[in-house]
């Protein structure tokens, strides 16, 4: 018998491939599909959530700068703004120096900015309780601030004295008192007839009134800027309808020539007024007055 050929040779080596587990591979290809879902699902919108988010943080910041107008924390505001603009200026033109204390500045700023703005900070607290959506658990006393209010209107206007008072909204009239007298008092009619009554101190200037305590009294308001028509309308009435174009308080007016009391709101001057009628407007019954006066030309 002849031995076959090559029997006897000895297998050349060489690389051997390793057998491939195929539920392994079946299971990668079956993960491909998942893994890239689930990196791109960040992508998918969230409706809800995402349109509630937008308008909390769009209304947070709408209140935090109606608060700053009128307070002297809007131009530190804008001071602040301007350090951070020439800030990462200053990082994208590569001034070392100046981007190093600037960035000092920002570091420490946080705890300067309590200090500085300690007032407008409590301020705020306190403005949150008169907030129209707690004023709602507060009806009683604003009804009985309307009563007070409308009881002093109904004296000034029998007595023939003159006066004006501005009742703040939601823009705040913290600079306007620093022309006058600050006052820490609860609202009375006691009180503001006495404040306006001939010859005192105050009865030359315009009480300022903020919930049920009075923050200010012979406080001076801008003047309309604009040309009043109405001849007959004397400093009081120009005064007040200046308060009125620049903020959202609502100013009352006795009138010392005429005896009769206006309104004005928004630009427009509302008269003559009965007591009844200032109480219902200041008390919530009514919300806003119908047929009023634009008197600027």
């Amino acid at each position: 018998m002849r031995a076959r050929v090559g029997a006897g040779r000895a297998p050349v080596p060489g690389p051997r491939r390793r057998p491939r587990a195929r539920g392994a591979d079946r299971g990668q290809r079956d993960d491909e599909p998942n893994v890239s879902f689930e990196s791109y699902r960040f992508l998918i919108p969230r409706l809800w959530p995402d349109v509630v988010e937008i308008l909390l943080v769009a209304f947070v910041i709408y209140r935090f700068l109606l608060f700053l107008v009128g307070t002297r924390a809007i131009q530190i505001v804008v001071g602040v703004m301007i350090l951070s603009v020439a800030y990462f200026a200053a990082l994208f033109a590569k001034f070392q120096m100046i981007s190093f204390l600037l960035g000092v500045v920002f570091t420490y700023g946080a705890f300067a900015a309590v200090v500085v703005f300690q007032p407008e900070l409590r301020n705020a607290l306190a403005r949150l309780g008169q907030s129209r959506f707690m004023r709602r658990f507060s009806q009683s006393d604003r009804q009985s601030v309307a009563e007070e209010i409308a009881e002093a209107v109904d004296r000034l206007s029998r007595a023939a004295t003159g006066a004006i008072l501005a009742v703040e909204g939601d823009i705040g009239l913290e600079e306007f008192i620093s022309s006058g007298v600050p006052m820490e008092a609860k609202v009375s009619a006691d009180l503001l007839t006495t404040i306006f009554t001939p010859y005192s101190p105050l009865h030359d200037g315009a009480v300022l009134i903020r919930g049920d305590r009075i923050i200010g009294a012979g406080c001076v308001l801008p003047l309309t800027q604009f040309k009043v028509t109405d001849k007959s309308l004397g400093t009081r009435h120009r005064a007040a309808l200046g308060l009125s174009e620049e903020t959202d308080a609502t100013v009352l007016v006795v009138s010392e020539e005429t005896s009769t009391i206006s309104v004005a709101s928004h630009g427009l001057l509302h008269r003559p007024l009965t007591p009844q009628q200032v109480r219902d407007l200041l008390s919530g019954a009514i919300s806003h007055l119908e047929g009023g006066e634009r008197l600027i030309a």
